[in-house]
């Protein structure tokens, strides 16, 4: 059997990051005189234990294997949703260790799910902590996109690969790529909290809100999430850095590099871009023929910014989008599994698979028609294989089982028909507000079961990490190998 030291090491530095990261909601705490020692102790508890992995696995190896490398995706976010959760277990919150570890979860998958009730009054170090671990989720999923995920061949992330020879290569080394990635991440983070500041936002929210933004993660400092702060200057300010967020960050390389043409080139952009505005022109209609309440200028602005919010898995609200009547809830549960794009910081299965999945079923057809022809499969310019094709059919097919499976066992715990569908599609593609009295866009998850909320938090790492990622690691035969 292969040493995981190495796994082991890397995650031992990466809890000591988290727990520098911690220090910032502890001068927070400081700052706005809280009355809490909870991040300072978390901030320790979290470096001593990195520090400890660290020492305890300097002889490592250089590399990780395949084996080592699944390993690694899980047990990373696992750790570091485990340790991220300290901060709300040792807070005057009050909250149980599955109601911390659900909300750690919820921000490190850049889910935005939450069980807290009363975000206006809770401490801003929570609020800003919260806002934290969505941002270095985002930052993280991002990186391992482009970075682990390609390697894993995990549902088709393999097209994705940077580190291949030819036109195609960004950066010489996967950590300049990471560096450059981590740059950009932050610049837009910069420049989307100074607008958001511009826009009448105070200090504190406009870098709050930033962090969520970028990551479309979600998480508000305030209960009606962007609804609170009724500017349609900073709804529009979200719609624009929501959308940048939901572009794959290898794009922004590639036209740093030179390549001037990439954001139109890019079919998953261009797909992205034209279901959006597919999906706004269809909503837009809708409340303009059932609803009297909306101008058309306010119309168009609700309902681009609540369709991207879940399209993108971003999760703001600006409405209570489940008094629309019943197509708009369809409609949005159908947008929270088609997602954003591979290599951005949205959820859901993602525009390219669906993409694929189209191109395969044209090209079935029409063998149908043209028994006798020879066609082939491209996607952006690339030919592609049969197997590449199956792993992108067999991730769909295993999204929507997982997802039945999950709603089934939210039901079987207390959750209504609508709250466990809901529930079960916003965990799986990490977007946020379910739908219903319960966890809709008004209410949250805290009267959910702790088991219910276990079973979410797991459904949220799934998502996360393109389900085989984390399922590998239940097969006796991987521990084998």
């Amino acid at each position: 059997m292969t040493s995981n030291k190495t796994v082991f090491f890397i995650v031992g530095i990466l809890l000591v990051i988290l727990g520098i990261f911690m220090m910032i909601p502890y001068a927070v705490q400081l700052i706005y005189d809280e009355n809490s020692n909870s991040f300072f102790s978390s901030s320790i508890i979290t470096i001593f234990i990195g520090v400890l992995t660290i020492l305890a696995t300097l002889k490592k190896d250089n590399q990780l294997n395949l084996q080592q490398a699944f390993l690694f995706s899980t047990l990373s976010w696992v750790s570091i949703a485990l340790f991220g959760s300290l901060p709300f277990l040792l807070s005057n919150l009050n909250l149980s260790f599955s109601e911390a570890f659900f909300e750690s979860m919820s921000g490190i998958t850049t889910t935005g799910s939450t069980t807290i009730t009363d975000l206006d009054n809770s401490p801003k170090s929570i609020l800003l902590w919260r806002a934290i671990m969505q941002w270095l989720g985002g930052v993280g999923i991002i990186v391992m996109a482009t970075t682990v995920m390609p390697l894993l061949k995990v549902g088709g992330m393999q097209v994705f690969k940077t580190d291949s020879s030819g036109s195609e290569k960004i950066l010489p080394k996967t950590i300049e790529v990471a560096f450059a990635i981590i740059s950009i991440y932050t610049i837009l983070t910069l420049a989307c909290g100074f607008v958001y500041w511009t826009q009448g936002m105070n200090i504190f929210d406009s870098i709050a809100h930033s962090l969520t933004t970028l990551a479309t993660g979600g998480f508000s400092t305030h209960n009606e999430s962007i609804g609170y702060f009724k500017s349609p200057g900073i709804e529009f300010t979200s719609i624009i850095f929501i959308i940048l967020g939901s572009i794959p960050f290898i794009t922004y390389l590639k036209f740093v590099k030179g390549n001037k043409k990439i954001f139109y080139q890019d079919v998953q952009i261009r797909g992205f871009l034209y279901l959006l505005i597919i999906s706004v022109l269809v909503m837009f209609i809708y409340l303009f023929l059932n609803t009297t309440e909306y101008s058309i200028l306010d119309n168009l602005r609700i309902s681009s910014f609540n369709v991207l919010s879940i399209l993108s898995g971003t999760g703001y609200v600006t409405d209570d989008f489940g008094l629309w009547g019943e197509f708009p809830l369809i409609f949005f549960i159908f947008l929270m599994f088609v997602g954003g794009c591979a290599g951005s910081t949205t959820c859901g299965i993602k525009i390219f698979r669906l993409q694929i999945l189209f191109l395969f079923v044209e090209n079935q057809i029409k063998k149908l028609v043209y028994p006798n022809s020879i066609s082939v499969v491209n996607y952006n310019n690339k030919k592609i294989e049969d197997s590449f094709i199956n792993s992108v059919i067999i991730f769909i097919f295993s999204y929507l089982f997982l997802f039945l499976i999950i709603a089934m066992f939210l039901s079987i715990f207390g959750l209504d028909f609508l709250s466990a569908i809901s529930g079960a599609a916003t965990s799986i593609s990490n977007v946020g507000p379910g739908l219903g009295d319960m966890i809709g866009p008004n209410g949250n998850f805290s009267e959910v079961s702790d088991v219910s909320k276990w079973i979410l938090s797991f459904a949220m790492l799934l998502g996360r990490l393109e389900i085989f990622a984390v399922l590998v690691l239940f097969l006796p035969s991987f521990w084998r190998s």
